[in-house]
């Protein structure tokens, strides 16, 4: 979920705080936007357009450096933006493949590696977003902040968890629903939606 991405970048913000308390909440901020970020990618290429997951963790860390001998908010800001970016590449690899009803198991693509030239398996240790056990991890996650942070960024944390846990639970009737939608959609339109979103509605393949 990219819930559970924005959680794991402000996890990591968390305990950058705990060791420079002068981080901003601006640069807080931007550790969520980076975790983020790569899904601007869903209607073009997604998973390969803005996901690199050796890319952004090999310019991830000097950034990190340099925010530490430097400590200023926009440096700070970029470097964790950096990191949660990183991290959302590297957790797609560990989820489900790109496909409409990616707990079915069938797609052998996760995330594309530029690096590597080839798309990355999907692990499935979370086998899919919104799964029972992506909501476990963006939960525990939300812990360090919890703990770090108060006022709103702690209500945010918890905002954020409900949201999860409420998208866990429509998950799958979603899938159902936007088929039943994406059937009824002019041809035209059809044609200017990833492949992904009309594999099943096409074949009117109702399967769970």
């Amino acid at each position: 979920m990219a819930t559970t991405h924005a959680l794991v970048g402000l996890a990591v913000a968390a305990g950058a705080a705990t060791v420079v308390p002068e981080i901003t909440t601006p640069a807080i901020l931007a550790a969520a936007v980076g975790g983020v970020f790569p899904d601007l990618d869903l209607y073009a290429g997604h998973r390969r357009t803005l996901h690199y997951p050796v890319y952004f963790g090999l310019i991830a860390v000097p950034a990190v450096l340099g925010a530490f001998m430097v400590g200023t908010t926009p440096v700070w800001a970029g470097a964790l933006f950096l990191v949660g970016a990183a991290l959302h590449s590297l957790m797609d690899a560990a989820g489900g493949g790109l496909e409409l009803r990616p707990w079915r198991g069938n797609s052998d693509r996760a995330v594309y590696s530029h690096f590597h030239g080839r798309w990355f398996a999907p692990r499935r240790w979370i086998r899919y977003d919104g799964a029972p056990e992506d909501l476990a991890l963006g939960a525990l996650a939300a812990i360090p902040g919890v703990l770090t942070f108060d006022g709103h960024l702690a209500t945010g944390l918890l905002a954020l968890v409900a949201i999860s846990a409420g998208y866990t639970l429509v998950r799958k009737p979603m899938v159902r629903a936007a088929e039943w939608l994406l059937e009824r959609v002019p041809a035209g339109l059809q044609a200017r939606l990833p492949d992904r979103f009309l594999e099943d509605a096409v074949s009117r393949d109702t399967k769970p």
